[in-house]
């Protein structure tokens, strides 16, 4: 007999779920350690204990009546499988649980009911968790084969309004078999007018090759991307292979008019590239400002300061020396500055051309009594020409063509050296030479001598801006004049100007 109470003690212990025997009076009389555990109590706190200690109170009298109805008649039968029940903890917390009822009567007489409880609160967790899964995938699929219909109809839609082009689809033979786009409606197609007509057919015979080149490609496999040109209109063509069964027998063709696009593009383009040379100009302007300032004052504060010393030991003999410097000093800023405003209002388009009538001798005349200032020892001006040749154009912008063309040949020959200006009258034009026979332009650099900033190899060392010929090139432009030159390096260089005597603008 003990070995048979071992064994079903053993037994009892064994089981994983919790086993609890409850008598009529719904008092706990027995249960296992995992039974205990379950519920957060001990063996010996749950013995004596009534079984609605294990249930949340809120449900405490509902199960009393329960508990008293199933006394009456009861069966073995499972709970919490498909009703929801709570068990509850020492602590207050609740989880659910399935419950399987077996009564039984002991020789006695004595009635029981042994309760199997599982803690099913990961099945539970499981339940739940796959419902809202089995929700979501339902929401998707409606969701889904919403979007598939709204998709449809978008397709049909974009095709049928897309702008400027056209999409299309051709068989192996180039034959038209769905057709759509605002490009059809511009020209006042139906799509119905297209199916079964030959599309290469339509395309303009200077670019038919091209266009069947590129699509035989895509027969092939291949997603080509090209442009067509067709008179003064552009076209983007992107086409992609339909494959049937491996094999492809249509190909999808999106055709876009894309000459308004690349028209702003190139502007953009033009802008930016006028953007980055205007951002290098004001970059070489800045470094070459600084450099191109910074010997003249210099000379000018060096003089100064000779000056007041020579002033404080009476040696007044030196002082014109040093205030001949500080004026070609403050001549060479003057210079420097002419060359930056009238580069700058060139770039701003801000000169106005006032075109008058004068004589043209006269003007260079004027300009050999100015230039005269900055000329070197013994070096001398020589005029030949016509003592009156009157002329229409803007007279201060030729004497500043002038100034600035004699201005270099000044600077850029020796002391004693001859400078010759001659006058020609050509009948409806007349020509300005100015000859100078100094370090002349090497041959290398004579492609870039108009160019703005640029100075020849051989006069670094020689102060300059390098806009002058810039600007007169610019404002000769502006007088529908030409200018060119000869030079020689080491033996001069002479200067062409030629100039219209009655302006096509004249008023």
């Amino acid at each position: 007999m003990d070995f048979q109470n071992n064994l079903y003690k053993i037994l009892f212990d064994a089981i994983h779920e919790g086993l609890i025997l409850v008598n009529q009076a719904g008092d706990i009389v027995e249960l296992n350690q995992p039974g205990a555990e379950m519920f957060g109590y001990s063996v010996d706190e749950l013995i004596g204990e009534k079984i609605e200690v294990l249930i949340p109170r809120r449900v405490h009298r509902a199960h009393e009546n329960q508990r008293r109805t199933y006394e009456e008649n009861p069966t073995t039968r499972s709970m919490g499988a498909a009703l929801k029940l709570e068990g509850a903890r020492k602590d207050g917390s609740e989880f659910p649980v399935q419950v399987s009822l077996n009564p039984f009567v002991l020789e006695t007489g004595e009635k029981y009911t042994a309760a199997l409880v599982s803690d099913v609160t990961e099945r539970r967790e499981n339940e739940v968790a796959l419902q809202r899964l089995r929700e979501s995938l339902e929401q998707k699929v409606k969701e889904r084969t919403q979007e598939l219909r709204e998709s449809e109809r978008l397709y049909k839609s974009i095709a049928r309004n897309f702008p400027s082009g056209v999409i299309s689809i051709f068989d192996a033979s180039y034959k038209y078999l769905f057709a759509e786009g605002q490009g059809l409606f511009e020209l006042g197609i139906e799509t119905s007018d297209l199916i079964g007509l030959d599309y290469l057919g339509r395309i303009d015979v200077s670019a038919r090759a091209q266009v069947k080149h590129e699509l035989d490609q895509v027969f092939q496999g291949e997603s080509k991307s090209f442009e067509v040109e067709v008179g003064d209109r552009i076209y983007s063509i992107n086409a992609v292979p339909l494959e049937n069964d491996g094999r492809v027998d249509k190909i999808l063709v999106v055709e876009k008019n894309v000459t308004a696009e690349k028209q702003v593009a190139q502007k953009l383009e033009k802008n930016l590239r006028k953007e980055r040379e205007l951002t290098e100009m004001k970059s070489r302007f800045v470094s070459m400002a600084s450099h191109e300032f910074r010997t003249p004052l210099s000379t000018i504060n060096s003089s100064a300061s000779l000056i007041d010393k020579y002033h404080q030991k009476e040696s007044y003999d030196k002082l014109p020396k040093h205030t001949n410097r500080i004026k070609n000093a403050v001549q060479n800023l003057t210079a420097i500055l002419n060359d930056f405003l009238s580069f700058e209002k060139l770039e701003a388009d801000k000169v106005a051309v006032n075109f008058s009538v004068f004589d043209v001798s006269l003007v260079l005349h004027e300009s050999f009594d100015e230039i005269v200032t900055i000329t070197k020892q013994q070096q001398q001006i020589r005029f030949q020409g016509p003592s009156e040749l009157e002329i229409v154009s803007d007279r201060q912008m030729l004497k500043n063509t002038i100034l600035n063309i004699l201005s270099n040949a000044v600077k850029y020959s020796d002391p004693n050296q001859e400078i010759i200006v001659s006058l020609k009258d050509l009948g409806e034009k007349i020509e300005i030479l100015i000859q100078d026979f100094g370090m002349g332009i090497p041959k290398k650099d004579q492609k870039n001598l108009f160019t703005r900033f640029f100075r020849a190899g051989n006069v670094t060392n020689i102060e300059g801006t390098g806009l002058g010929l810039n600007i007169v090139l610019r404002y000769l432009d502006l007088l529908q004049g030409k200018i060119s030159f000869k030079s020689v390096e080491g033996e001069g260089t002479i200067f062409f100007i030629t100039l219209p005597k009655k302006n096509k603008i004249e008023r």
